[in-house]
């Protein structure tokens, strides 16, 4: 299969319209949200979804989000929707949020992968929600890369490992948020963060107060387990680099880096909130990705993949927990490494 690449910045550009259609019609478009680059297919065709998970290597019993252009379409694939679910998308929707909600029995099994439930989102890229309109269906949309890579963050990655194996990429410039949406389940009556990602606990608990998180936001879906959400069973994020996260505070884990630095070869570091002097490595790849866990969070994948172009072994990933976004980061990192956590100051992932 030929790929078609198309630059498309602009959500009135007539190119548009030839995406959509190609989604109407039943192929695969990698398009532009402002958390990661989505794989799109029209989410009403079975065929369609089920192309999605052949492209990625996908396992079939991991869910895909479907994503709508505004809170009026809820009801296109959703009902008995919770007056919950409206606060949360009228707060923070267009934006990073998907919420759990009871499917349509219209909508394919090859997109819920069976559940009863549909994971469901309003992005605020304006290609993206141009591409929705323009396509005139929902559109289920996983991460556009090869089922546990890093997810892509800009065009080139997805590039990487989907062309020749989907009808078309948009090419819209680098996401914003970086990682994927925060997943929030309604559908037992509590308020419960099955991923966390661009819209964090405090900004939910603002709203409602208590709000959990599940406990597999820290650790694996077992093999018997299926999971309620998309990246919650299997391992995620993953470049061909072994990943090592040290957690702790800034000084603490940059000792224990060093430390393991001297016993490793070919070995990269990527590096954290940097608050003290002195704070340098002597390795093949230093990546400073940022002053906060937004900015880490923004950056995160991008520098795990360009480790694999640098051909670096193995990876020390600095991380100190110091800002409620950083939730989100250690979700990520946990599932890079397999749960290969080094806590240099003998804190808890937790």
């Amino acid at each position: 299969m030929e790929t078609k690449i198309v630059r498309i910045t602009d959500a009135d550009d007539p190119a548009i319209i030839e995406m959509g259609e190609i989604i109407r019609s039943g192929g695969l478009v990698s398009f532009p949200t402002e958390t990661v680059y989505g794989l799109g297919a029209n989410a009403l065709d079975s065929g369609a979804a089920a192309k999605i998970f052949a492209a990625k290597g996908r396992p079939a019993d991991n869910p895909l989000i479907v994503h709508l252009c505004s809170i009026s379409q809820l009801e296109t694939v959703a009902l008995d929707i919770p007056d919950k679910a409206y606060v949360l998308f009228e707060s923070f929707a267009p934006g990073p949020l998907t919420v759990i909600l009871k499917k349509r029995p219209e909508l394919p099994d090859t997109v819920t992968a069976g559940l009863d439930t549909v994971a469901v989102r309003i992005p605020s890229h304006p290609v993206a929600r141009s591409l929705i309109n323009a396509a005139g269906v929902p559109i289920a949309a996983p991460s556009a890369n090869l089922s546990g890579r890093p997810s892509p963050t800009r065009a080139e990655h997805v590039i990487r490992d989907m062309n020749g194996k989907i009808d078309a990429i948009i090419d819209g410039g680098a996401c914003s948020v970086g990682v994927e949406s925060t997943i929030v389940e309604l559908t037992s009556g509590t308020v419960n963060i099955l991923r966390p990602g661009g819209i964090t606990k405090s900004d939910i608990s603002n709203l409602f107060g208590s709000v959990s998180v599940d406990r597999h936001v820290y650790e694996m879906v077992a093999d018997c387990e299926h999971p309620k959400s998309p990246g919650m069973k299997y391992k995620h994020y993953s470049p061909e680099a072994d990943v090592v996260v040290v957690e702790g505070d800034t000084k603490s884990s940059a000792d224990t880096i060093r430390w393991l630095l001297a016993k490793e070869k070919q070995k990269g570091v990527m590096c954290g909130v940097m608050a003290y002097d002195g704070c340098t490595f002597d390795s093949e790849a230093v990546l400073y990705v940022g002053e906060n866990n937004k900015t880490y969070a923004s950056r995160l994948f991008d520098s795990l993949l360009s480790f694999d172009k640098l051909g670096i072994k193995k990876v020390f990933a600095q991380f100190c927990r110091d800002d409620d976004y950083g939730l989100a980061v250690s979700n990520r990192l946990f599932k890079a490494a397999g749960g290969n956590i080094i806590h240099s100051d003998g804190g808890d992932i937790k």
